[in-house]
């Protein structure tokens, strides 16, 4: 179960991080501007916009079972409808046609948000919830590095285009759509739908222990609503996890999607030893915090790692004339330390909402930090090219500032509390 929980998020960073090595010969081929470039790319984050919180709405109605292989059936079509971009006449001009593609892609990564983590937390035990949780984020880091390291070696030493390499996700969609098959239904689900026979027989196979059976007991059956995200018990909740979630990934995907291109007006030589460079060691930050994540709480790995990275930005922003070398040791820092932090938001969504919003209310926050992602990514290389660089990061930094205090403010300490406990945090 847990390489299947996990699999669909290395699906997730490998669709968003293969656009990047091919994005110079896309554009070339399709004629795009700079525009699209970035249109193109961020197409997969606005599509998120979508499915996240219309897959966490059908995940708490429907259940979290049917809405897992709905999203993964859409990975395998929308992947492979990238190897025919620019042979369909569905549309006018072919930018069209990938920008509506990824946009697709983009609404089965929302919905695999909105029920995987909510899926994840409602099987983990307690004690290990902050590490099984975090796997996920270590397997999508891993994911968007492959996709670089695939990307680029496919580009330099083959003839494959770049539709087919796009298309290479089909495979790890197709092998995940067979092995969800036999998943099981959310055992809090079922309960929270008065089914509890069916709840107690799923409990029983794959609840660790008596005390996650007796939370499961204990807690509440009532009918979730949009509307609750913003009730006075939830609205600390949702203000929380939406707004730290848009402040960590918004910097990360537009530094990481464009690392060459960002090196570049640095003096350094991008490619794809830079790429990979910040992906690995944005990969080691996450391994560290899975690593602490159960041990020190979730806090401590939230506020202080979210003011250093600010300053890491702003002493990038401000030092224009830093050796190159400087550069590239602040840059390798950030990535170390955003990931970091980002891990939280794969673990925060599934703690602070109780079961009958937990899908939609991960969801709605999914869909808010997408805002950013994809504002950032679309944004960057306008930015550098109108901004420069300095500002950019400057902004960036700005943004990192207010994840900061935002956390310093709400983070709550869910450590080795049961769902039941770190859904009531705000309210007591």
């Amino acid at each position: 179960m847990i390489a299947v929980l996990t699999g669909g998020m290395l699906l997730d960073g490998y669709i968003l991080g293969i656009v990047g090595p091919v994005s110079g010969e896309m554009a070339a081929d399709l004629g795009v501007s700079a525009f699209w470039e970035g249109l193109i790319a961020a197409g997969a984050l606005f599509g998120i916009l979508i499915g996240s919180p219309l897959g966490g709405w059908a995940a708490d109605k429907w259940g979290r079972k049917p809405l897992f292989m709905l999203d993964m059936g859409l990975f395998v079509v929308s992947s492979v409808m990238q190897l025919f971009v620019g042979f369909m006449q569905f549309f006018i001009d072919s930018p069209m046609q990938l920008f509506v593609v990824r946009l697709l892609m983009g609404v089965a990564i929302g919905a695999e948000y909105s029920v995987g983590w909510p899926l994840m937390s409602e099987f983990a035990p307690a004690r290990l919830r902050g590490r099984l949780m975090g796997l996920t984020i270590i397997a999508w880091y891993a994911g968007f590095m492959i996709a670089f390291v695939v990307g680029h070696v496919l580009t330099e030493w083959t003839d494959l285009g770049w539709r087919a390499i796009l298309g290479t996700s089909t495979l790890i969609a197709a092998a995940l759509f067979i092995a969800r098959l036999g998943m099981p239904e959310s055992p809090r689900w079922l309960w929270n739908q008065g089914r509890r026979s069916e709840a107690r027989a799923v409990a029983y196979r794959y609840l660790e222990s008596s005390t996650d059976m007796a939370d499961l007991e204990h807690e509440d059956t009532c009918k979730g609503s949009f509307g609750m995200l913003f009730s006075p018990r939830y609205w600390r909740a949702t203000l929380f996890v939406s707004m730290f979630w848009f402040c960590a990934v918004t910097p990360y995907f537009a530094i990481a999607t464009f690392a060459d291109s960002v090196l570049k007006q640095y003096g350094l030589g991008g490619g794809l030893a830079g790429g990979v460079g910040l992906s690995a060691v944005a990969l080691a930050g996450v391994v560290v915090t899975v690593l602490l994540i159960d041990k020190v709480g979730r806090r401590v790995l939230t506020v202080q790692p979210q003011w250093l990275a600010t300053v890491l930005l702003a002493i990038i922003g401000l030092w224009a004339d830093a050796p190159p070398v400087v550069v590239l040791a602040l840059f390798l820092a950030f990535s170390f330390v955003n990931a970091g932090y980002n891990v939280l938001t794969s673990i925060y969504p599934g703690e602070v909402f109780p079961t009958e919003i937990r899908g939609v209310g991960t969801g709605f926050a999914a869909a808010v930090s997408r805002v950013g992602a994809g504002l950032g990514t679309f944004l960057l290389p306008w930015s550098m090219t109108n901004l420069g660089a300095s500002a950019s990061m400057l902004i960036a930094a700005g943004i990192a500032a207010l994840g900061a205090a935002l956390s310093q403010w709400l983070a709550p300490e869910t450590k080795g509390k049961s769902l039941s406990e770190t859904a009531a945090g705000y309210s007591h």
